[in-house]
């Protein structure tokens, strides 16, 4: 039957995922880090992070200051840039609020899914992944992507309000909201004045992993972590290497990932509810 023919494929799925060791991890992650051409350089990116702090204390902020002082114009134009910039605005953050996604949202979101296929980073994982038996093609990976990442479920009321991609790269309230890019964007648009970093490391050049104190559009967030100056194929990639294979932990590089368990697809696989670079 076609449920019994569902339970087999997660089962082989997940057969699959479990060869993969804490060390292949490691190495993949460190290879997508190696491979990431469209990473902000040093003149692409210019940050001021201003008032370090300790994660228990309260910066202040500077009002006539910005985190992001320069971001090129050369680097937002590339593919992967363009692509994920044009998702950002497709979401209500108000949960409890049904989430509508017209046609032209669907192929912004197979676009982006394309897009980050056509890279060095893209390739790797998917290169992994099929070694490893957990899919069997390119076009399997990007369709279980996008259910990973877009497929809607409910935080609220019932209504199909939210996605792992719409908490984790565009943010609700104070929480989610772990994408360079849309902080830059809200800081250009005013809605969004940061405040201080609690952690900045541990890499010299981008990408980095910064922890931080903004408010965003009224709503104050303590802690909030992204990667700073890496591609958008980069952010998918990393944190799509995790969730798959090992959901709900936290690894060696310290990127923690959350399931959404409330509700499933595919047969019983769980959405991506949350994702981010774990700090002190």
């Amino acid at each position: 039957s076609f449920i019994l023919l569902r339970l087999c494929q997660v089962f082989l799925y997940s057969s699959a995922l479990a060869s993969v060791s804490d060390a292949e991890i490691k190495s993949l992650s460190e290879m997508l880090y190696t491979l990431d051409s469209n990473r902000a350089t040093a003149s692409e990116l210019v940050i001021d992070p201003q008032t370090l702090i300790s994660s228990s204390e309260t910066g202040s902020r500077n009002i006539l200051i910005t985190l992001f002082k320069q971001v090129s114009s050369t680097l937002l134009s590339k593919p992967t840039y363009k692509a994920l910039l044009n998702l950002l605005d497709n979401y209500r953050r108000v949960t409890g609020e049904l989430e509508d996604v017209p046609s032209q949202e669907v192929q912004e979101q197979d676009t982006f899914l394309q897009q980050t296929m056509n890279t060095d980073v893209g390739r790797e994982l998917y290169n992994f992944l099929h070694s490893k038996g957990v899919y069997s093609s390119q076009s399997e990976f990007i369709k279980d992507l996008k259910m990973m990442w877009f497929g809607l479920y409910s935080r609220s009321s019932g209504k199909l309000d939210s996605s792992g991609f719409e908490h984790i790269f565009v943010g609700g309230k104070v929480s989610g909201f772990h994408n360079w890019l849309q902080f830059d964007l809200n800081e250009k648009q005013g809605l969004l004045n940061y405040y201080s970093h609690s952690f900045n490391g541990p890499w010299s050049t981008y990408p980095d992993v910064f922890g931080m104190q903004f408010k965003w559009d009224g709503y104050f967030k303590e802690v909030g972590s992204a990667f700073i100056g890496c591609s958008p194929e980069f952010d998918l990639a990393i944190y799509s290497l995790y969730y798959i294979t090992h959901p709900g932990k936290i690894l060696t590089l310290g990127i923690q990932t959350y399931t959404w368990d409330n509700s499933s697809y595919g047969g019983g696989k769980k959405y991506i509810a949350s994702a981010y670079p774990a700090t002190p």
